[in-house]
């Protein structure tokens, strides 16, 4: 905890300092973005006077801030975004006697730490203690969900546990805070991705993602649903902290296998197979509850009991009612090989493409695999076909292949392109 010694020979007027915080409520969203609430019981004198407000956020934004006290008119709010230091001590306080002291509360050794603070103007025209709010945002703070997953594909079940993994870099500790988190995601100014570069857009999302029209039993704020901690908690800085918000046992899940082939892609050998975990968020056959964005980790229990780490994937937002399917690796033994066959010019600056994939599956169950070919763009017909497809997207087709028990199936297809 910061401690700071005001020198009250630098400022204009009398200075009055509420050292620790008050009774702290911390609304966290997803974007490296909080809104801290501080309310604190201040002795303020009639007329007007300086305060200050140690132990803010070392990240806050200035222009956010706003203050509130009963029978107290602020006449003007200011921001020292000069580094409290020794050295800056020394500057401002030239021919004057300073202290400053930082005190390890646990160890009792000195401790030399930067800090900003916040001084506002206030004028009152009695004297007396009142509780003054002070609030604004500040990024250095953000949380994400994460799910740990027992998979069993004999029962074809699945068990989670959600934990809420909020994450402090603000500079400051905040004790005691009533905490509350949102998810979704806010429009900022300047966004979560800001500064950070491009980014290339995700991979497609496996075939089985439905988003659900469901409505969780959770309190909502606009288009945004809130997950409370259940009780106070101590945000220290350049901590992470994890609590519980979701258990379920025995939601329905199974496994799928996906290969995605580019348009025109051909491969002189079989390539793996997508595993991917499909389940659902429904309330009766699922989760029963909205998802907040995060990583899913899934483990399945080997031949001895032993849970064994098989995968990861992220989700966005995902509404109650939702079907979702997550990539978790490539397949050991289910493969996939596109070749292209025939690729000829027609008349009317038209192409013809015929196109063979085989899947072989080396496991003693039979399996089946969504194949999709991708890069359909313009006007694409399937003249000819082995095996039934479905047009997935606007650029993508489908078939859902069955292949045997420690053996092989195979598809053929020719299409009709502009290019």
């Amino acid at each position: 905890m910061r401690s700071l010694l005001l020198i009250s020979s630098l400022l204009a007027a009398p200075a009055l300092a509420q050292n620790a915080q008050g009774d702290v409520s911390v609304t966290i969203y997803n974007d490296n973005l909080a809104l801290v609430q501080d309310t604190r019981q201040m002795a303020i004198p009639a007329g007007r006077s300086r305060q200050e407000f140690p132990n803010v956020s070392g990240q806050i934004s200035p222009e956010t801030v706003t203050l509130s006290a009963p029978d107290v008119a602020i006449v003007e709010q200011n921001f020292d975004f000069d580094l409290l230091s020794p050295a800056k001590l020394m500057e401002k306080a030239v021919g004057e006697m300073i202290t400053l002291v930082r005190t390890n509360p646990a160890t009792g050794a000195e401790e030399r730490e930067r800090a900003r603070v916040l001084s506002v103007v206030l004028e009152r025209p009695r004297a007396g203690t009142r509780p003054v709010t002070l609030s604004y945002l500040t990024p250095g703070m953000s949380w994400k969900a994460d799910y740990v997953t027992l998979f069993d594909e004999a029962a074809g079940t699945i068990d989670v546990q959600g934990w809420v993994t909020l994450t402090n870099t603000t500079g400051t500790t905040f004790e005691n805070a009533d905490t509350l988190l949102i998810a979704g995601n806010v429009q900022q100014e300047q966004g979560p991705s800001y500064g950070r570069g491009y980014r290339p857009p995700p991979p497609p999302p496996p075939p089985g993602n439905r988003p659900g029209m469901e409505t969780a039993e959770r309190e909502s704020l606009g288009d945004f649903y809130l997950y409370p901690l259940p009780e106070r908690t101590t945000i220290a800085n350049q901590q992470t902290k994890q609590v519980s918000f979701l258990d379920v046992t025995g939601a329905a899940a199974r496994r799928a296998y996906v290969y995605r082939n580019g348009w025109l892609q051909t491969r002189d050998r079989a390539e793996s197979a997508d595993s991917v975990l499909q389940f659902s968020s429904s309330r009766n056959a699922g989760l029963g509850d909205a998802l907040p964005a995060g990583t899913v980790r899934v483990y399945m229990k080997d031949a001895r009991g032993q849970a064994q780490f098989v995968g990861e994937n992220s989700i966005g937002h995902t509404p109650m009612g939702s079907d979702i399917a997550i990539r978790t690796g490539e397949a050991f033994d289910v493969k996939v090989q596109p070749v292209l066959v025939e690729r000829r010019e027609m008349p009317g600056r038209r192409w013809r493409t015929t196109m063979r994939y085989t899947l072989t599956n080396a496991t003693p169950e039979p399996v089946t695999v969504d194949l999709i070919q991708a890069g359909l763009w313009g006007e694409t017909r399937i003249v000819d076909e082995s095996q039934e497809s479905t047009r997935r997207s606007a650029d993508e087709t489908l078939w859902r292949v069955n292949v045997p028990a420690n053996g092989e199936a195979m598809v053929t297809a020719t299409f009709d392109t502009e290019y």
